[in-house]
C-alpha cells in the first residue's frame, strides 16, 4: 500500500496528483526548482523539498539521482512522474526499482519497447491490433523514400521513430515536400 508519495513534477500535474492522493488518504510530497520557490504546488504537498539548486528548472526536474534521494531521505513508497520531464523515462522507471520505490507507470521495458515507435507497431501488429498503413524505418536514399510513401499513399505523416511528443510529426500532401521532411 502507497502511504507516502512524491510527485516528481511541478504545476498543475503535480497539484491533480495531490488532490487524489489526498483524497486516498496518502502523505504527498513534491519537489521544487529554485525557480518555482513560490509556485503553488510546493504548498498543496504536505511536504515539499527544493531540489536542483544551482541549476535551471528543467535540469533541476530530470535530476534523477536528487529525486530519488529525496525519495529515500523521507522513505517514500512511490513516485508519480506527472507527465514530461522523466514520465517517459526507462531509467528514471529503473532507478526507482532498484531502490524499491514504486514507479506509478509503466515499466522500463514497456517504456523501452514502446517509446520506439517501429518496435511498438510491430508489437501492435504481432497482437493483431489493427494499425494504419505504413512503412518501414525511412532509408537514406531519396527516391527510395519517395517508393514508400508512394506505397502507403498521400497524404502522410512522417514520424520520428523515436519520441518527441509528437513534435517530430510532419503532414506531406505531396511527393515535392518529401524528402526534406524526412531529413
Amino acid at each position: 500500500m502507497i502511504r507516502r508519495l512524491l510527485v516528481a513534477n511541478r504545476s498543475e500535474i503535480a497539484i491533480r496528483v495531490f488532490r487524489a492522493a489526498t483524497a486516498l488518504g496518502i502523505r504527498t510530497f513534491a519537489v521544487y526548482a529554485e525557480e518555482d520557490e513560490l509556485s503553488l504546488h510546493r504548498f498543496k504537498a504536505d511536504e515539499a523539498y527544493l531540489i536542483g539548486k544551482g541549476r535551471g528548472p528543467i535540469q533541476a526536474y530530470l535530476s534523477i539521482d536528487e529525486l530519488i534521494r529525496v525519495a529515500k531521505d523521507h522513505q517514500i513508497d512511490a513516485i508519480h512522474p506527472g507527465y514530461g520531464f522523466l514520465a517517459e523515462s526507462p531509467e528514471f522507471a529503473a532507478a526507482c526499482a532498484h531502490e524499491d520505490i514504486a514507479f506509478i507507470g509503466p515499466s522500463p521495458a514497456t517504456m523501452r519497447m514502446l517509446g520506439n515507435k517501429v518496435k511498438a507497431r510491430n508489437l501492435a501488429i504481432s497482437c493483431g491490433i489493427p494499425v494504419t498503413p505504413a512503412s518501414g524505418p525511412l532509408p537514406d536514399d531519396p527516391e527510395a523514400i519517395l517508393w514508400a510513401a508512394k506505397a502507403v499513399g498521400f497524404p502522410i505523416m512522417v514520424k520520428a521513430s523515436w519520441g518527441g511528443g509528437g513534435r517530430g510529426m510532419r503532414p506531406i500532401d505531396t511527393e515535392d515536400t518529401l524528402v526534406d521532411a524526412v531529413k
